[in-house]
């Protein structure tokens, strides 16, 4: 059984599926055939598999490591590995991927196969991800490998995902919201509506998932009612809020994706927050943190480095160095 919303609202259904298509990399050349990144599977949940990917540090000392969870949609980023992760020079990095999702694969976000709209959902992929991260601390202490400084990346969608799977990561020395808001994403999503005009669109969604009669696996803006079910009750605003982290929290300010009311009300989260939380919007940049001659990820990636060689200071130390948080 399929769902959808009115003929009518068909433009508006589109734009709002893009919405919560978010890319998981900023658009750019590929890496090259020889990559830095090798294939790191890890088990996921109930016997599935979560195809990582991982790359050691491009230059000695090695001095941290960065975990990465991408954002929506079902193209994997090893197309675009090697130059997005660049600037992480000390660091070891572990790309995480939603099962089904092929770290190689190209897929546009609206053209994922069926299988794969059906099985995604956050509170599945929470499970898959905590999983892996359990075998990747089993492994990590079984081969004897030093302890060391562990940052939780989350890129849009992915996130919603670190509260819950900040407990897993040994050593966790803060987390990173790409292009996030901090705020749950229903209410995330009922601002972009409103600011893209098609608030009734966001309403009748909504009066869909909350429909009893209608099952988990109906299909409404091209995900699975049991995908939207757990987007309008996914807690993050709280988590964060309360959580012991540092939050580093960095966004474009011409996304098109997350309005600017949206990372508003998330900065304002830091507000008595006990642990650190600091934030920096780059002027004029998009949702992948690009704007013309600016490369915003590679700038976090800097910052990161910074932190690197005195981690003792805090995540938030390289932006109060610079007099803002």
């Amino acid at each position: 059984m399929a769902c959808a919303l009115p003929t009518r609202a068909l433009k508006a259904s589109l734009v709002l599926a893009f919405f919560v298509g978010g890319c998981a990399a900023a658009p750019g050349p590929e890496s090259p055939a020889a990559t830095a990144f090798a294939a790191y599977p890890l088990p996921g949940a109930d016997g599935a598999s979560v195809r990582a990917l991982q790359r050691p540090a491009r230059t000695a000392p090695l001095r941290y490591r960065v975990i990465v969870v991408p954002g929506s949609g079902c193209a994997g980023m090893g197309p675009l590995a090697d130059r997005y992760f660049a600037g992480l020079l000390h660091a070891e990095v572990l790309v995480l991927h939603k099962p089904g999702v092929d770290p190689q694969a190209r897929t546009a976000a609206g053209a994922c196969p069926a299988e794969f709209v059906q099985a995604d959902r956050l509170s599945a992929w929470r499970e898959h991800a905590r999983a892996a991260l359990q075998a990747d601390a089993r492994q990590r202490q079984a081969q004897g490998l030093p302890a060391m400084p562990q940052v939780l990346v989350g890129i849009s969608e992915g996130a919603e995902l670190l509260p819950a799977l900040a407990p897993e990561v040994p050593g966790l020395a803060g987390l990173v919201l790409l292009s996030s808001s901090g705020l749950d994403p229903q209410e995330a999503g009922a601002l972009q509506a409103r600011r893209l005009g098609v608030a009734t669109d966001w309403e009748a969604l909504g009066r869909l998932q909350a429909d009893s009669r209608l099952p988990d696996s109906a299909t409404a803006q091209g995900r699975s009612l049991g995908y939207w079910r757990d987007l309008w009750h996914w807690p993050l605003a709280r988590p964060l809020r309360e959580g012991p982290w540092p939050v580093l929290q960095v966004w474009g300010g011409a996304d098109a994706l997350v309005p600017p009311a949206a990372f508003a009300q998330g900065a304002r989260l830091a507000q008595g927050r006990a642990a650190p939380w600091c934030t920096r919007e780059i002027p004029g940049a998009d949702h992948g943190l690009q704007s013309p001659g600016r490369d915003g990820v590679q700038q976090l990636w800097a910052w990161l480095e910074q932190w690197g060689r005195a981690p003792q200071q805090g995540l938030c130390s390289p932006l109060l160095r610079q007099g803002t948080v």
